[in-house]
């Protein structure tokens, strides 16, 4: 028998293996070259509180590079301007590896990073072999991704916890699994800090372009302090922030003689999230005239569909209820009896999207839409449509 294939065979394992070490060496180096890495996980917010770190770090005359990967990604670069990240495939987590070599290349201070990986297996290479953070964070801890997480809550909060440095301080706004998190931490041999949203008063928040929630303030500002920054300019620095394009925003639509008041918070794609984002949101803008909930929904994901479904007819219950979507009438006939008063009316994935646009816009003055669901593709074509009715006044 001939060797030669052996020899070829083992000739080609030792080159990978060279090639491995180096390319760890390398990458140990752009670590070493960054005095200050924030990794931030969690389950909604973390592009916000991403920027809004980023922002509070600049103002500190900390050179600071950050990478979101939300609604669509972006690198931010030392001056806070946006650059658009053009993939030439399928997002993959290696993609960290090579910005932060690229960060390690523009000598910074500081650099945050949003985690992309979403398995919990790829959230602990994230951190642990990518990342390797000082500071980490999870914003928060919701009934998401549950068939990659879960299936249950706790398994959420213990995959997150994937991304928990050693040694290090872990910043977090989660108020529902904190003990899982802290405990965590403990056996990393790394600090609890929980963050306390009740410490950021109304004026702060009404210094926003938009509308930004105070847990996302209170975890950046400690990440600020933790890395010390003055409160006064981390806030100064967020006030100035390019929100990502998943923010909750407001904004005033004229159609003619009408008003009415858009609130779009399609990035909240779970049902904990969203009922506490409407919450939130006719606390500010009671919408005397009424109020309407929009969902874009996925066909690829039914059992979200009947998930916000339910939600909206059984908590929210709206005066209006304008769903996009296919194949919903078994669940509308099954769940409309919570919200026997709420009009609801349905519009074909495939239908003009221009028709989605004039039945919103069509509503009675002064009604209070909330926009949930999906926000790529369709969605986000809605809200350009909508933004053309925005009143700047």
């Amino acid at each position: 028998m001939s060797i030669t294939p052996l020899i070829v065979l083992g000739s080609l394992a030792l080159a990978l293996c060279i090639a491995g070490i180096l390319e760890y060496q390398f990458h140990m180096r752009s670590l070493a070259a960054i005095s200050l890495r924030i990794h931030v996980n969690g389950t909604r917010g973390k592009s916000s509180v991403t920027r809004l770190i980023a922002a509070g770090l600049r103002e500190a005359g900390i050179r600071t590079f950050a990478k979101t990967t939300g609604t669509a990604p972006r690198v931010i670069d030392s001056e806070g301007k946006d650059r658009i990240i053009h993939r030439l495939r399928l997002p993959s987590i290696g993609e960290q590896t090579r910005l932060l070599s690229y960060f390690a290349d523009e000598k910074p201070d500081a650099v945050v990073m949003e985690c992309m990986a979403v398995q919990p297996q790829y959230q602990w290479i994230a951190e642990h072999q990518m990342v390797q953070s000082h500071i980490g964070v999870i914003t928060n801890v919701r009934p998401d991704h549950l068939d990659e997480m879960g299936p249950t809550e706790d398994d959420v909060a213990y995959s997150l916890c994937n991304t928990v440095p050693v040694g290090g301080t872990l910043i977090t706004g989660e108020d529902q699994k904190p003990d899982i998190l802290q405990r965590v931490a403990e056996q990393n041999g790394t600090a609890f800090i929980q963050s306390d949203e009740t410490l950021i008063a109304q004026e702060e928040l009404d210094n926003f372009s938009y509308m930004e929630h105070p847990a996302n303030v209170a975890v950046a500002l400690d990440v600020c302090k933790k890395a010390g920054v003055d409160r006064k300019i981390a806030l100064a620095g967020m006030h100035k922030v390019q929100p990502d394009l998943g923010a909750l925003i407001a904004w005033n639509l004229d159609n003619g003689e009408k008003r009415i008041q858009f609130v779009n918070g399609m990035a909240a794609n779970d049902p904990v999230s969203t009922l506490q984002i409407w919450k939130f949101v006719i606390d500010r803008y009671p919408g005397e005239g009424g109020t309407c909930v929009f969902f874009n929904s996925r066909d690829d994901r039914p059992i979200r569909t009947r998930q916000m479904i339910e939600l909206t007819l059984k908590e929210i219950k709206p005066d209006h209820f304008i769903i996009r979507g296919d194949k919903l009438q078994s669940t509308l006939n099954r769940l409309a009896y919570h919200s026997p008063t709420t009009k609801i009316q349905t519009i074909g994935l495939n239908d003009d999207i221009g028709s989605t646009v004039e039945m919103l816009v069509g509503l009675p003055h002064d009604t209070l839409i909330y926009a949930i669901g999906n926000q790529v593709g369709a969605g986000q074509e809605i809200l350009t449509q909508i933004s053309k009715y925005r009143h700047y006044g």
